[in-house]
């Protein structure tokens, strides 16, 4: 089983922002991270698992944890009714991000994954240090 801890971060909303991911698999422990220099909260968030998941053998068996609820829902549950509405919201709007949101949904069903919420600057050691390494990675 493949532990991901994922979290995004800007610096203004639009912004400035960056994406972390820590993979935990077979007792190593790898970061990746990246910035961009006009996106939004969302979009980073959303970016962190993607370019995690691309960061791992397909098939794989993995957890992923996020302090995004917007994340977690989105892909566990808004996105099948976005899907069945042509990509639009309850309210009849485009979905936000729907390039990310496509990208991802295709990464999870390659996969089989497991989504988690957590706490945000709580107690979770790793989440805390995803935290940073993506704040970093929108300042630099």
């Amino acid at each position: 089983m493949i532990k991901i801890y994922t979290d995004g971060s800007c610096i203004g909303n639009p912004g400035k922002g960056g994406w972390a991911a820590i993979i935990l698999s077979d007792g190593k422990k790898t970061e990746i991270k990246g910035s961009e220099k006009n996106t939004t909260n969302n979009q980073m968030e959303l970016l962190a698992p993607i370019q995690a998941l691309k960061n791992i053998s397909k098939g794989s068996k993995v957890e992923i944890f996020t302090d995004s609820k917007y994340v977690k829902s989105g892909i566990t549950e808004w996105i099948h009714n976005w899907k069945k509405n042509g990509w639009k919201t309850a309210n009849k709007k485009e979905v936000s991000n729907k390039e990310l949101w496509t990208e991802l949904d295709l990464l999870n069903n390659e996969f089989e994954v497991s989504w988690n919420w957590v706490k945000a600057h709580s107690t979770d050691k790793l989440n805390n240090e995803v935290d940073l390494l993506a704040r970093n990675a929108a300042n630099s």
